[in-house]
Formats: structure tokens, sequence, C-alpha cells
């Protein structure tokens, strides 16, 4: 059998140990990867070593694993019904996995799985492991298997430590779809300066949307969020002001037409609901960030102003191509990723939670 490295955690609260095992032989509907970069998870460090304490519903692979939850690289070999996929193709392995034929499976919402895992990093289902024993390769190896369902082709003109990204874009494109996004609206961005954030600023404006208006702690990084599109972005400090006073105030009274809530786990409950009242009688507020406190809410607020409230996570192979093919033709301009690489035996230092001054414009990746 030929032989590949991979990164491996032997236990949790340990560094992962660099393995030689296996190059894994792909099933019949199956691809191969010969992975070319991963992308980072911002709290991977919180999640090989808090997880049970933080999540303990939302079971970890069994160890030994391999984690790595973006990765991107170049098909190397095929399964024997795989049709489209070839070698040579240069890919993003979404890492969304289900049963597969459940009746949401089979309608292409992987995300109602009960079985809902991401490959590389977590499950949220108790059964989860069934998924993790049929896909247990992440992206921290020189090669992974994945479903030919799972693959988003790439352009020329987005490289693969681009593409390690596509997660978190991908994340925020999945919100704004739920958000109902479109020409001529207002966004309001709550946490605008973390890697949701940013995403989330950059999708509004190619969705056509006349304005965005975002909040955040950071001076700096606000500032350069508004550079951006300094034409149709505005940007306030949280605890300047009410974020959704200012909202209102932005918009003549209004409101947004839909808010983004793209907040970290720490968050304050109360930050959250004070942007939820900035989005306008019958918007949407999406909540793809992670406020894990739970959130007293007004429902008959939300009845008598007839707003949503939607939890979204993740996003579909197809949404996946869609941000590739706005690459593609210049639509997205991922340009703006400052990214940081590490070869495969300093994985343990990029996930070690570096001092990051960069924010949402930020682009961690191992390089396998």
């Amino acid at each position: 059998m030929a032989k590949m490295l991979a990164a491996r955690l032997h236990a949790l609260g340990e560094p992962m140990s660099i393995d030689s095992i296996d190059v894994p032989t792909p099933r019949a509907t199956d691809v191969l990867v010969r992975v070319k970069a991963c992308g980072i998870v911002p709290n991977m460090a919180n999640v090989i070593n808090n997880w049970p304490t933080w999540f303990p519903h939302q079971p970890l692979p069994k160890l030994p694993a391999i984690f790595g939850l973006d990765a991107a690289g170049v098909v190397e070999a095929v399964g024997e019904a795989v049709l489209h996929t070839k070698p040579g193709d240069r890919v993003y392995v979404n890492p969304l996995r289900g049963c597969g034929s459940c009746q949401v499976c089979r309608g292409g919402e992987l995300s109602r799985c009960r079985y809902f895992t991401l490959n590389g990093y977590f499950s949220t289902s108790r059964d989860g492991q069934r998924i993790f024993d049929l896909y247990p390769y992440g992206g921290f190896s020189q090669y992974m298997t994945a479903p030919q369902s799972s693959i988003v082709n790439l352009p020329d003109n987005m490289t693969f430590e681009q593409a390690g990204k596509l997660g978190y874009i991908g994340t925020s494109y999945g919100a704004l779809r739920n958000a109902a996004a479109g020409p001529g609206q207002v966004a309001l961005i709550d946490g605008v300066t973390g890697t949701l954030g940013v995403a989330s600023t950059l999708l509004a404006l190619a969705s056509g949307a006349s304005r965005v208006l975002g909040t955040g702690r950071n001076e700096e990084l606000l500032k350069r969020v508004r550079e951006l599109d300094p034409e149709r972005i505005e940007v306030m400090r949280l605890g300047d002001d009410s974020t959704g006073e200012w909202a209102k105030s932005r918009t003549g009274g209004e409101g947004a037409d839909y808010v983004i809530s793209a907040l970290g786990a720490k968050a304050p409950v109360e930050t959250m609901l004070d942007s939820m009242q900035g989005v306008r009688r019958g918007g949407r507020v999406v909540n793809v960030g992670g406020v894990a406190d739970r959130l007293p809410v007004d429902v008959k607020w939300l009845m008598d102003e007839q707003v949503q409230l939607i939890g979204s996570n993740w996003f579909s192979t197809a949404q996946g191509q869609e941000l590739a093919d706005m690459v593609a033709t210049g639509a997205l301009d991922l340009s703006y990723l400052q990214t940081k690489p590490f070869p495969l035996a300093r994985v343990n230092e990029a996930i070690s939670g570096l001092e990051d001054r960069d924010g949402g414009f930020s682009n961690y990746v191992v390089i396998p």
C-alpha cells in the first residue's frame, strides 16, 4: 500500500502527531483528492481541548482522528461509478455529510439530515460516528476520500488557499440566501469584522445591496471593512450606541431588510437582541454566528412585526459551486484574504490560537 502523512489527534488536549498511514482507496461513488490546502477553523484549539465541555451533545470522531474541515486539491482517482468528476480536476471538498438516503438528503438538503456531520470536524448526531467511519479522512492529510456529491469544481483564477476559506464564505452565503438578500436592500451585519462578517459583507454587496451597516469592536478592522466599499458600507463600534437604534436612524426609521448575526460563541446575548431591533417590519434575522447562551425572544414582537428569526448553518454543494462560479466571473473577489500558510509539520502551531490582528481578512491554511 502507498503511504501518506496525516496529522492525527490521539487524545483531547494533546498535540496532533504526524503519522504515516495508508493512502485510502475510493469506493465506487467516491473520489480520492490530493490535498493542496486546508483551511483552519478559528476555534479549532477549543474543539480539541474543550469540546466535551462546550458542546457535549455534538460528538467528535473516535480517536485517533484526522481533522481538517476545508480541503481543496486535485482529484487523484475516482471510483468506478463516478461519471462527471475526473482525475486532474481542481476541487474543493464540501465536508457536509448526511446519510444520503433520507427524504431531506434526497432533496439535496443534507443540513437537515439527522446524521448531519462535518467531515474532519464534529457531528450534531449521536449516530455521527457512522459517518466518520465512512469518511475518516480530514484535510490535515495528504490524501482524502469524499463522496462525488461533495465536489465543487474550482476556476483557474481561484487558488487552493482561497478555496480553503470556502467553508466560512459558503456559510455566509447560505445565511444570505436564507435572508432572501437581493438588489436594493439594506443589510445589517452584526460582527462585521469577523470571518463570517467580512464574507457576508462582500456577498451582500455582490447581491446588489444598496447599503451594508456593520458593527464590531475593533476600530482598525471596522475601518478596513468600510474601505471595501466606502460608498455603500457604514460601520459603528459596538458600545458607542444601540445597534438597533443606529440602524433605524440610518434608514429613515424603517430598519434593515435583514440582519445577519455573525457574532462569536462568547458574545453577550444582549448584543444580538439589540441588533434584532434594527430589522424592518417583515424583515428577517438570520443567526449564523454562535451566541451560545439562551436567547430570551419576545415572540409577540416577532408576531406583531412579522419578523422571521432563522438559524442557518453551512451550505450545500450546489451553493458552493455558485460561489466558485461567482469567483470565475469576477462577481466575487477573494483578494481580500491574507493567506498565512503552514506546512503539515507545523499544524499544532497553526491551530494553537496565534495572535491574529486581521480578523475576517486572515486565512490560515495547512499545506499538506
